[in-house]
């Protein structure tokens, strides 16, 4: 093996490339050793929620009887989402003016073992009838879209909703803000159509509505916004607010400020070649709420648009620093 001499400037030169190359074949083998880890941490994932779902689906198929039949749709860290096509207290046919051929929605928030018996179920019924009790003011609101309140079981962390939202055309998915930005930036359709204009502005006066009245999210992301085509226009979609786990009575700017700059780095994230408009019709939306209000709306407008651009700033110096 023939060594070089580090003190002789030509040498000093091969060596430094020796050692670049040596770095850059080190990089590469810890990108390829990264993805590997990350493919297996996946399928280690889909294992433990595969099992974990199953685990979940016999236990709501022993708390309901055999004829409520079940498909679980989703799962997050609080709760399980099944859909049935049975009413929880309504026979199938009772009267002709009364649907009850509809589809359904079971939240269950399932015990969980790391906690004590006693907190859990202390845990489970508070949050399940707080979440209970903010759908049903909201309902109340004129002109806010929530999913109607149906059915509940605090003790058992149960709540049965409204099924709200349809399939996308052409196999888009499911018709939430998120797949529907997606339908409209795919397949050669302008991502700046006039419906996604009109639609992300509904999306804002919703959530205007919502904050005006002093309600905050908690977890506003474009997934937890469903669209419901009008029966009379297939191009007006009438944007639906989901999934109030995490909602709360507040007043706060702070809060109502938090709950936009959610949605926006939601935006940003899944859509950011064209966020920037997306977001801005948003906010017109939104704005739109508030100014309807004369000059305390307007106060109070500028007041949160404040903090959100507060909370913004502190999102990104947050991110820049790590």
């Amino acid at each position: 093996m023939m060594f070089l001499n580090p003190a002789l400037p030509g040498n000093r030169w091969a060596l430094q490339m020796k050692e670049k190359k040596i770095s850059i074949r080190s990089n590469k083998l810890l990108i390829k050793l990264l993805r590997t880890l990350k493919e297996a941490q996946a399928i280690i994932t889909n294992i433990t929620i595969s099992k974990m779902s199953v685990e979940l689906v016999e236990l709501v198929n022993q708390y309901l009887t055999p004829n409520v039949p079940i498909s679980p749709i989703a799962q997050g860290a609080e709760a399980i989402v099944f859909t049935t096509h049975v009413h929880p207290y309504l026979p199938n046919e009772i009267t002709k003016d009364i649907d009850t051929n509809k589809k359904y929605i079971i939240k269950f928030r399932p015990p969980k073992k790391y906690r004590h018996p006693v907190i859990d179920k202390s845990l489970t019924k508070h949050r399940t009838l707080s979440e209970a009790r903010i759908l049903s003011k909201l309902f109340q609101i004129e002109g806010l879209k929530v999913p109607r309140l149906i059915a509940m079981d605090a003790v058992n962390g149960y709540l049965w909703m409204e099924f709200l939202g349809e399939d996308l055309p052409n196999n888009k998915g499911f018709s939430n803000l998120k797949n529907f930005l997606w339908m409209y930036s795919s397949d050669g359709r302008d991502p700046y159509d006039k419906v996604v204009k009109e639609t992300l502005f509904k999306v804002g006066e919703q959530i205007g509505l919502l904050h005006w009245n002093d309600y905050c999210h908690g977890d506003l992301t474009s997934s937890n916004i469903v669209l419901v085509r009008d029966s009379n226009d297939i191009d007006n979609w009438i944007p639906h607010l989901i999934d109030f786990g995490l909602g709360s009575t507040s007043n706060m700017v702070e809060d109502k400020g938090v709950d936009l700059y959610v949605l926006e780095r939601a935006i940003i994230s899944t859509h950011s070649s064209y966020s920037d408009k997306y977001n801005e019709w948003l906010v017109k939306g939104f704005s739109s709420v508030y100014e309807k209000q004369g000059k305390n709306g307007s106060k109070k407008l500028g007041e949160l648009l404040g903090r959100f651009e507060e909370v913004r700033l502190r999102g990104r110096k947050r991110s820049m620093l790590g």
